[in-house]
């Protein structure tokens, strides 16, 4: 059979959704006839593919009963039911509060539910109007759906990106034909960098991708639109964070639009945090819509679903003699509910009085808060009330959510590319009768694992430890850059984890730190993790912790010890136990 070659020099019209010419239309006909038989990537080589594609109606929607997504391999179509998550019922919680809202700011709608589908599967093989690729700036990324996408659609969608196409701007799309895709077109969309310092700008970049997908679709007159997960995990997105954004934006616009379907494509480790945190916004029931009362964030968006920045808006309040003392503000939109930990309470910038301003008061008409930014990053912040109890060890609601969730997954996803590695783990007790956890750093592969599992599996294995003291034991032993995850990962994991973890942690014992070890911890506990400062003790020597953990309750791997008898010698330290009772 000779080879297919087909040349792609016609630029796309996105107005019209049309090629100029009959190149589109030829190679459309071409890509039906060859599409299972010729494998693109290949070079036209003739090969067998996936025998079906895959159609919307193949797919499970997610208003269909008992079903909270379908799966998909590359080698079935068949869908797999999963059981729906029972939502928590809040109906006898005994809280003075209340829930965050009094209505459903996204009520329960059967004909959105039916529209909206979580998928797991390879978003290259669906048969849709149009699927979304996420990519960088030149549109060349090269991630786990960009090489799946470029490699079924043919060398022609990369002529295209390349030639006619060039670059297209964070935030922004652009379009171009499915070429051997089962596909129409492709969306390509570029996501934001993740960072904390510019937080809110990421965020609302971040919406502006699937907003501009989804409403780029309806311009083109497209029905079904496949997105993917555009904050991938090398942007240092908060996956659930990022899940918040894009499921309150699809919500928004199926609202808006009443025959679109919307396809969430995801992979194996997103599509858990979808259909924990999908309730909240695509409720199937009365349980979940009130459970949703209790757990939606505070930001829950525009009228399109973009970020709402609370601390950039501009406030009239009732009474200015109480400007300075925002807790007093009958209009504060300060509650128990927005305080978690490891976040800020967030300020108005500037509050107007109208008042002031007429009857001649001593108060000026705009009174300033300060930089926001500024205050979030250096702490320059008065004080709350609430903050004390936060101190005490109370948490808001959301953030207790936010953790039970993450329990709820550790408890039944597949953790065993992570349990099976041995870095972590429950070594005896110490010398007061407290467990100890040991870490090993050097066979903890940072940059080789996906970090999301790592933090299910550490909340699962300490989850039923925490509720009592314990210790942990870091051997930083023979580790190297390839063994440290970043800072910006460890601050989350610290904020994650509830009050519990950081109260009943007696001890953090360090073996065989470096100086630079030494420095990076003192910076971490100044000033991510203050509340742990005064428990971390770096100890040169394994010798050193038989003090505080008698030698037959600690288990290590045996580099550790080789590694401590070189560098240090036998006997080196005579430890002086403590006799006392363990605690209670």
């Amino acid at each position: 059979m000779p080879l297919l070659t087909l040349k792609y020099n016609t630029p796309f019209n996105e107005k019209n959704a049309a090629y100029s010419g009959i190149h589109y239309q030829a190679m459309r006909l071409v890509s039906d006839i060859y599409n299972e038989n010729i494998e693109p990537s290949l070079g036209g080589i003739t090969k067998p593919l996936i025998p079906h594609y895959i159609t919307v109606e193949n797919l499970t929607p997610w208003g269909a009963k008992d079903s909270s997504s379908s799966t998909t391999t590359n080698n079935n179509n068949n869908n797999n039911l999963g059981n729906r998550l029972r939502p928590a019922d809040y109906s006898h919680l005994q809280c003075a509060e209340g829930p965050r809202y009094d209505a459903s700011p996204f009520p329960c709608d059967e004909q959105i539910n039916q529209r909206f589908v979580i998928w797991q599967g390879d978003i290259s093989l669906l048969a849709v109007d149009a699927i979304t690729n996420t990519t960088d700036e030149t549109l060349t990324e090269k991630n786990r759906i960009s090489k799946k996408i470029f490699g079924r659609a043919g060398a022609a969608l990369t002529s295209a990106v390349v030639h006619d196409v060039g670059r297209c701007k964070t935030g922004e799309v652009c379009v171009t034909p499915g070429f051997f895709l089962p596909a129409k077109y492709i969306i390509h969309t570029v996501g934001p960098i993740y960072s904390e310092k510019y937080r809110s700008a990421s965020e609302s970049t971040l919406h502006s991708c699937y907003r501009n997908v989804l409403y780029k679709a309806k311009e083109l007159g497209l029905r079904t639109v496949a997105l993917c997960d555009i904050s991938s995990v090398q942007r240092n997105f908060p996956p659930d964070t990022a899940a918040h954004i894009a499921l309150r934006t699809i919500r928004r616009f199926l609202e808006q639009y009443r025959a679109e379907i919307v396809i969430a494509c995801l992979e194996p480790n997103e599509r858990g945090i979808y259909e924990v945190l999908a309730p909240l916004y695509f409720p199937r029931d009365p349980l979940e819509e009130r459970s949703a009362l209790w757990q939606l964030p505070k930001d829950i968006g525009g009228a399109y679903g973009e970020p709402q920045l609370a601390d950039r808006q501009i406030r009239i309040i009732h009474n200015p003699q109480h400007a300075v003392m925002i807790e007093a503000d009958d209009d504060s939109d300060t509650s128990p509910h927005d305080l978690e930990m490891g976040s800020d309470v967030e300020y108005n910038n500037i509050n107007l009085s109208l008042a002031a301003h007429l009857t001649g008061g001593t108060h000026s008409f705009t009174h300033m808060q300060g930089d926001l930014d500024r205050q979030r990053l250096l702490g320059d912040r008065p004080r709350m009330v609430y903050e004390s109890v936060l101190d005490e060890g109370l948490e808001g609601i959301e953030h207790q959510e936010r953790y039970e969730r993450l329990l709820r997954r550790a408890k039944s996803e597949d953790l065993s590319e992570v349990s099976g590695i041995g870095c972590l783990y429950q070594s005896g007790v110490d010398r007061l009768g407290r467990p100890v956890i040991v870490f090993c750093g050097k066979w903890f592969p940072a940059q080789n694992i996906d970090l999301e599992k790592a933090l299910l599996y550490l909340i699962y294995l300490l989850d039923p430890i925490v509720k009592g003291d314990y210790v942990i034991a870091y051997f930083h032993t023979l580790t190297s850059s390839n063994n440290y995850p970043s800072l910006h990962w460890l601050k989350d994991v610290y904020s994650i984890l509830p009050y519990k973890y950081k109260k009943n942690l007696k001890a953090f014992y360090i073996v065989h730190p470096t100086f630079w070890t030494k420095m990076m911890t003192w910076w971490f506990t100044t000033f991510m993790a203050p509340a742990i400062k005064t428990k971390v003790h770096s100890l040169p020597g394994v010798e050193h912790l038989y003090s505080a953990i008698a030698k037959d309750q600690l288990e290590i791997p045996a580099y550790i010890t080789e590694y401590d008898m070189a560098t240090n010698g036998i006997h080196y330290f005579q430890p002086v136990t403590n006799t006392s009772s363990p605690a209670s």
